[in-house]
């Protein structure tokens, strides 16, 4: 037996424009909405389908300290540069966490400061 990732939970001072961001960079819909400000995103078919739906989970303060799990993603239909470009344009920003300018990766932060990375290889869509 095993287990697979179902929810990724992120706590976020703004659920709604986390939402927002992050369904226009994983052609997310949004799933659901709760009394409390948390927003599901998820993909089209929905939960338990082969990616996880992301919970954006309003909370007041930010966690302390620095996050231990970051997001990763890749291009599926455009080149690394491109995705980058489009990322940017969507209320993305470099981050920097030390890199020395030779990796393979982009560190960018969300519009909260959450950092991912924008892998090299393309993938190919679900």
């Amino acid at each position: 037996m095993a287990c697979r990732i179902s929810e990724l939970v992120l706590g976020c001072r703004n659920p709604e424009v986390l939402a927002k961001f992050w369904c226009e960079v994983l052609d997310f819909v949004v799933l659901g909405r709760e009394d409390d400000g948390t927003v599901e995103i998820g993909p089209r078919e929905g939960f338990g389908g082969p990616q996880p739906t992301i919970i954006l989970s309003r909370r007041d303060e930010p966690e302390k300290g620095k996050s231990r799990l970051h997001i990763d993603v890749n291009a599926t239909d455009c080149s690394q540069e491109a995705e980058l470009e489009r990322l940017l344009a969507l209320g993305a920003r470099p981050a920097d966490i030390g890199q020395t300018g030779k990796e393979s990766w982009f560190v960018l932060a969300d519009p909260e400061g959450n950092e991912f990375c924008l892998l090299r290889t393309r993938l190919d869509p679900l």
